[in-house]
């Protein structure tokens, strides 16, 4: 088969192009490498079945080349991360919105076959202590909130998908991430895990912001890699929304302290008011609590995460140190 990764230098793009090529398929990637770096596939340089396009899906010349000579489209090629959000809106708004659209559009014309990646901050800021159900409802801040513009885009990304299937009947399958954590993912942007390890290893202050009281559930990368790949294979997962992510839960206080403790660090577990950092000028807000229902992606699949969160924070550790 030959797969398209739209963002394929990126943390999850880059263990889906390996998955994919050790499953004997061909893959092409395009990046742009503006969160993301060729480090993240400088191992895969030699690889006879992988090319690497650095360019932008903004450019639908390319992009109509690309996807007229492959299988199977993964779109996760996005802004991401939340201070690359805060600090790049207008960008945020057009690489997801415009660069979507052309996916869709000119996947539409030869009726291929596409996997969108969406996000968990569809959900807003409903932070009930229950797992968000696919058709839960959302709840949005205020547009003066610079945060809500990432999960607004993702949104349209979703509605544009929904209504190709049903006008048009491209075969598209919208994946809701949570927490997808691993190697190769950068705390450049926000991510916390990677952020945390490394104050830790450099014996730096582990900066929790507020009271680190916010809960989320991590889905280590391999499990991640599974749900989406067996999703694209599904005959019954078109035109449809799943949840990808785990039930295996943690405060950020207590991650912070969890990792402190694996990685023998002697730094301090500081706290950090959102105003001295991304709550800047009330740009910010953050969520209470996060946390996936996978009934639906289970049933379509046979979807089980394995990796716990200390195993996974164990491997992360493991490749920090090399």
């Amino acid at each position: 088969m030959k797969v398209l990764i739209t963002g394929g230098a990126g943390f999850i793009g880059s263990h889906l192009t390996t998955r994919h090529l050790g499953m004997g398929d061909h893959v092409a990637i395009i990046d742009n490498l503006s969160t993301s770096t060729i480090d993240n596939i400088q191992h895969l340089a030699e690889h006879p079945n992988c090319i690497c396009h650095v360019d932008d899906i903004l450019n639908a010349d390319i992009m109509r080349e690309l996807i007229s000579d492959c299988d199977l489209i993964y779109h996760l090629a996005a802004a991401v991360g939340v201070e690359y959000v805060l600090e790049n809106p207008l960008q945020t708004l057009t690489t997801n919105i415009k660069g979507t659209e052309i996916v869709l559009e000119l996947a539409n014309e030869q009726k291929k076959r596409v996997v969108l990646a969406s996000t968990s901050e569809i959900y807003g800021k409903k932070n009930g202590h229950v797992p968000f159900r696919e058709d839960s409802d959302r709840i949005l801040g205020p547009t003066t909130v610079v945060r809500w513009s990432y999960s607004t885009t993702k949104a349209v990304d979703e509605l544009l998908a929904l209504a190709y299937w049903r006008e048009k009947r491209l075969p598209t399958v919208i994946v809701r991430p949570f927490n997808v954590i691993g190697p190769r993912q950068t705390g450049r942007y926000g991510m916390v895990v990677p952020r945390f390890i490394k104050q830790a290893m450099l014996g730096d202050p582990i900066t929790v912001y507020d009271d680190g009281e916010q809960r989320r559930c991590f889905t280590y990368i391999e499990d991640a890699i599974d749900g989406l790949v067996a999703l694209a294979a599904s005959g019954k997962a078109a035109g449809e929304v799943f949840n990808l992510g785990s039930n295996f839960e943690s405060s950020i206080k207590d991650l912070a302290h969890k990792i402190k403790t694996m990685t023998g660090s002697d730094s301090e577990i500081t706290f950090i008011p959102f105003s001295q950092t991304q709550g800047r000028n009330g740009l910010y807000e953050d969520l209470v609590y996060r946390a996936p229902d996978l009934q639906k992606i289970r049933d379509a699949v046979g979807y089980d995460p394995k990796v716990d969160l200390d195993e996974a924070l164990g491997l992360i550790i493991e490749d920090f140190k090399k």
